[in-house]
């Protein structure tokens, strides 16, 4: 029998994207430059927020957030145990000590009672993670940072203004979903986008940081903590956007882009700092991905509307994507085999590569893996993580998917599913 081949994920480029890029390239000006500020502009419009800054990946604009805060040694930053390494890897970075808290029973969310046993004195992020497009329930995050405001030791001035632990959402997934009429980027108090070339929005490798917070409009009040020259009437948001620029760019007090206008040549290094700036070769990609998103989410959400009908009658969990309270983008269509094995759950993704259909898994546990289990992590202290992993199987789903290799993926793994 011929089978069909079935990617997992591969990104979905138009002439529009090629069009951006060469536009780049044509310019003269391919790094950061006018491409990046213009996406960042439209980012912000498209999420309704004060300040977005673009970097080179999620995992960046994670740790870009906890530079900004001035998170460092011996400050606790708590994450799920279900996610990707980055959620984690970045404490790491810069020397916060990590805590992980398991998930909640046949739920991907954490554990929010766990979380609130959790924090302590150190405690100076929560790191919630929007698993598979679906926005957390932070209305209940929030109560919980409310209700331990008591035990908050802030060691700096954004510190003391924010007056409680911060909330750092990992959205690598979930560009574009939505909670309570908020979309993601609106809702924490800084949250992170990935644009890697799996996402539903890609910019090769990319990502974005956005912050959320009541006093951003407000002027900053100087002071002997302030450690890059003072702007007189600076707002919060706009000393924030400077800083993740100085810190994305070697503390160079003036991009190339600023250097190249007329005797401009000289500039200062404010800082011994990083190096993890957007591109406007990557930038234009984004550009035109951002023109066509609404078309590409609204394919997200038929794929999903014809698997989650075709799977109907399977012995199977699935996320709900779509409710009254939150619109998902469709990033993963996860699926879980009820009462399955971690054995019987390789034997479907085998027989479905075999197949020519290409699954993945989302995710092994971070206290399974050689990195965490150094740092004294041990998945027997994560039941519900491990129950959430041993049996989960995602499925293909990106808008180059034609109709014909929807039911061929669906077909295929309710006989395959049916028959364990």
């Amino acid at each position: 029998m011929i089978y069909r081949k079935v990617p997992f994920s591969p990104p979905d480029m138009s002439e529009m994207e090629i069009a951006e890029v060469a536009d780049a390239l044509r310019s003269g000006w391919i790094t950061t430059g006018p491409k990046t500020k213009e996406l960042e502009r439209r980012i912000e419009d498209y999420i309704g927020t004060s300040k977005v800054v673009c970097l080179s990946s999620a995992t960046a604009s994670l740790e870009m957030a906890l530079r900004l805060i001035g998170a460092g040694q011996d400050d606790e930053v708590l994450v799920p145990a279900y996610t990707y390494t980055a959620t984690a890897s970045v404490t790491q970075h810069i020397g916060c000590k990590v805590l992980m808290v398991d998930s909640q029973k046949d739920c991907v969310e954490m554990d929010y009672d766990r979380l609130a046993d959790s924090i302590t004195e150190k405690t100076k992020v929560i790191c919630p993670v929007d698993l598979g497009g679906i926005i957390c329930d932070y209305d209940r995050i929030f109560q919980i940072v409310e209700a331990k405001k008591n035990l908050f030791r802030p060691s700096n001035e954004i510190q003391k203004k924010i007056g409680r632990i911060v909330v750092l959402a990992d959205s690598a997934h979930a560009f574009g979903s939505s909670r309570q009429g908020k979309m993601a980027g609106a809702i924490a108090d800084f949250t992170a986008f990935s644009f890697h070339a799996v996402k539903n929005l890609t910019t090769a490798e990319g990502g974005a940081l956005t912050w959320n917070l009541p006093f951003g409009k407000e002027a900053v009040s100087y002071d002997s903590w302030c450690t890059v020259p003072q702007i007189e009437g600076e707002t919060w948001n706009a000393y924030l956007y400077r800083l993740s620029q100085l810190y994305s760019l070697h503390g160079q007090n003036k991009d190339a882009l600023a250097r190249t206008q007329f005797n401009s040549w000289e500039y200062d290094i404010i800082g011994p700092w990083y190096k993890c700036n957007m591109t406007d070769i990557t930038a234009g990609i984004g550009l035109a991905q951002l023109r066509r998103y609404p078309d590409m989410l609204m394919r997200r959400r038929q794929i999903i509307s014809r698997y989650d009908e075709a799977f109907k009658d399977l012995p199977i969990a699935l996320l709900n994507h779509y409710g009254k309270e939150h619109t998902s983008n469709g990033h993963l269509y996860m699926t879980r085999l009820i009462g399955r094995t971690d054995a019987e759950r390789r034997e479907v993704i085998v027989k479905m590569a075999e197949r020519g259909v290409a699954c993945n898994v989302h995710y092994k546990p971070l206290p399974m893996m050689t990195a965490y289990k150094a740092l004294g992590f041990d998945i027997k202290d994560f039941p519900n993580a491990y129950h959430l992993y041993e049996n989960e199987v995602t499925l293909p789903l990106y808008t180059r998917l034609s109709d014909d290799d929807v039911e061929y993926v669906a077909g295929n793994f309710v006989d395959i599913v049916s028959k364990l």
